[in-house]
Order: structure tokens, then sequence, then C-alpha cells
């Protein structure tokens, strides 16, 4: 277990990494993240020797929490608005892969696992959302989580020149409501 002060650091420094790969990307300067966490370069190198590993962390972090948040929403929301907020943060998830597309396609071997890191933490935890929905009626059954995940992700990716950032929350609105209507309470 590290150091509560040591924790504290990753901890710093995996935010302000969120923060720099969505506002510049992956390739952003080490020194700009140290800076943003409050630490030194020679901190972040200590705890991320190499640029993969802070990102592989950074995107580790991201599953782990929208992997807790289903959970957490699916004790508090009903479930189709469970659904609906679990698919605004998992839509603010993929703002933060901003250059994280490139670099996980890279080849690079650091990077392998992470997408069946996702699938079998992620993937799960959203299809539990979806089949209470489907039980509740609220939603349409047999939509399968992956499915639902690729579609939310491209209809996050902005149109080439475009500034609308609201864009993807609209579409992803849109998608929602087809699932909607598909439940059998909306066709009685």
């Amino acid at each position: 277990m590290p150091r509560a002060d040591a924790q504290r650091n990753v901890d710093a420094l995996l935010a302000a990494a969120k923060e720099e790969f969505t506002t510049h990307g992956v390739d952003v300067g080490v020194r700009a993240i140290a800076a943003r966490a409050g630490v030194g370069t020679a901190t972040l190198y200590r705890h991320f020797p190499l640029r993969s590993d802070l990102i592989v962390a950074v995107f580790r972090r991201e599953i782990d929490d929208i992997t807790a948040l289903a959970d957490q929403l699916a004790q508090t929301q009903e479930p189709d608005e469970a659904i609906r907020q679990w698919v605004q943060r998992y839509t603010e998830f993929v703002a933060t892969k901003h250059g994280l597309g490139a670099a996980l396609h890279s080849g690079d071997p650091a990077y392998s696992g992470l997408r069946e890191y996702f699938e079998s933490n992620a993937a799960p935890a959203l299809q539990r959302l979806l089949d209470a929905a489907a039980d509740a009626r609220v939603m349409r059954g047999g939509v399968d989580a992956i499915e639902l995940i690729g579609a939310v992700a491209n209809l996050s990716v902005p149109l080439p020149g475009s500034s609308d950032t609201a864009r993807a929350g609209r579409m992803v609105e849109l998608l929602l409501d087809g699932l909607r209507y598909g439940a059998p309470a909306a066709r009685l």
C-alpha cells in the first residue's frame, strides 16, 4: 500500500493527466501535467516512467469510475434514468480519449489488455442497467452493452471542423429515445 502522500500524488497526477489529455491530447508535455498536479516532473516519472504508463493508468481509472457509477446508479435511480446518467458519463469518458484512440491502436504492447479490461468491467455494469430497464419495461430488451457502447462512442465523435460540443449529447439522447420507444410499456 503506498504512503498517503504518494497516493495523493498519484491521484493528482491522474486527474491532471485526464484534464490535459482532454484539452490537449495525449501528446501534451509532461511538464504541463506535473504543473497542473502541483508536483515536479521527477514525481511524475517516479510513478509513471513511460508516457504509456500514465495513459494506461488514466484509462483504467476512467473505466473503474464508470463501472462503479453503474452500480451506484442502479441503487439510487430508476432504471431508465440510471442508463441516461451512465451514458452521459460515458460520453464524457469518450471525450477524455482525445488522442487516446491513436495511442491505443498503435500496436504498443503497453496498451494490450485495455480493451479486455474495459469489456470485462464497464460492459457488464452497463448490461446490468440495461437488463433492469428491460425488466422494468422502460426500455427494449435484448440490447447488448458492447453494441450500445460502440454506438454511443461513434455518436460522440465530433464532426470534422465542428465546434458544436453539445452535438454528442443530442445524438445520444436520440439513441436512448429509440431504446425507450421499443420498450413493451411504450407499445401499450
